[in-house]
């Protein structure tokens, strides 16, 4: 188990106080345990900054189930990028919408790619790459 270190921040007091009111709502016991989800937050978005970095990730797509072979091109997408891919899943959200949820690890220049080409496709309405880590890199 790793030793814990205890060190002090300063900070204006209104900045302080909001980041409590903040910590509060979310539920969190201690800033201690807000500034290490902080701190880990960081650390995650800079590891998707080397294009090479083995990361998690889910890419999330909503489209018009209607709309002319873009169900097929999405499938398409996700089997050229089979190797990325771990698993999906499809919900019919209405009788016209789909949410699709995508989940692939490896490199972040990939997953990044994964995500541009099924957002990009014409007709998908919304969609969004929530970026993540597999949390070896993390205490």
């Amino acid at each position: 188990m790793s030793t814990v270190e205890r060190f002090g921040v300063s900070m204006e007091a209104e900045l302080l106080s909001r980041f409590d009111s903040m910590i509060e709502a979310r539920g969190y016991k201690t800033r201690s345990e807000a500034i290490r989800d902080l701190i880990r937050q960081e650390l995650v978005r800079q590891e998707w900054q080397d294009p090479n970095a083995e990361v998690v990730g889910t890419i999330t797509v909503v489209y018009d189930h209607h709309h002319y072979e873009l169900a097929e091109a999405l499938t398409d997408i996700q089997h050229k990028f089979h190797a990325a891919i771990i698993c999906s899943t499809h919900v019919h959200l209405d009788e016209h919408n789909c949410l699709e949820v995508v989940i692939a690890k490896g490199s972040s220049v990939v997953l990044r790619s994964i995500a541009d080409a099924l957002i990009s496709m014409r007709g998908v309405k919304h969609g969004q790459l929530v970026s993540t880590t597999t949390g070896r890199t993390l205490a």
